[in-house]
C-alpha cells in the first residue's frame, strides 16, 4: 500500500464510508495493494440500478452475507467498487455516482480521470 494514500485528484484520500464499513482492508478507505487484485479502489454511491447490474453480472451486493460481516447494500450506501466493475458499469450505462476525494490515485490505471469526473458527487 502506498503511504499515504492519495486519492484521484491528488489529495490525502478520505474515508469513502464507515457505515457500513468498506474497502478491501475494512477500514472505511479505498486503499489499494498487491493483494486487491480486484483494485477495490472507487468510492460509489450505490443505486439501485447499478445495485441490479452487480447482481445480474453475478456479484449481488444487496444481500446481505452475515457469515461475512456484509449487511449489504442499499441505494445511498457508499461502497469502494472494483474500478473494471465501475468502467463497466459506465459502459452499460449505470454507473454510480463517484466520490472523488475518496477514490484512491490507482483507479486511474484503470478508469480515466474524465470518465470519473463524469459521475462526481456534486
Amino acid at each position: 500500500m502506498m503511504d499515504p494514500s492519495l486519492n484521484v485528484l491528488g489529495d490525502p484520500l478520505q474515508t469513502c464510508s464507515a457505515q457500513p464499513l468498506t474497502g478491501f482492508f475494512r477500514n472505511g478507505c479505498c486503499d489499494t495493494g498487491d493483494a486487491d487484485m480486484g483494485r477495490h479502489t472507487v468510492c460509489a454511491v450505490m443505486t439501485a440500478e447499478f445495485l441490479a447490474l452487480s447482481k445480474y453480472l453475478g456479484n449481488d451486493l444487496s444481500t446481505p452475507r452475515p457469515e461475512y460481516s456484509f449487511p449489504g447494500l442499499r441505494p445511498g450506501d457508499r461502497w469502494c467498487l472494483c474500478a473494471a466493475r465501475f468502467l463497466q458499469a459506465h459502459e452499460e450505462g449505470a454507473a454510480p455516482r463517484v466520490r472523488l476525494e475518496a477514490t484512491h490515485l490507482r483507479t486511474l490505471d484503470i478508469v480515466p480521470l474524465e470518465v470519473l469526473k463524469l459521475y462526481a458527487e456534486p
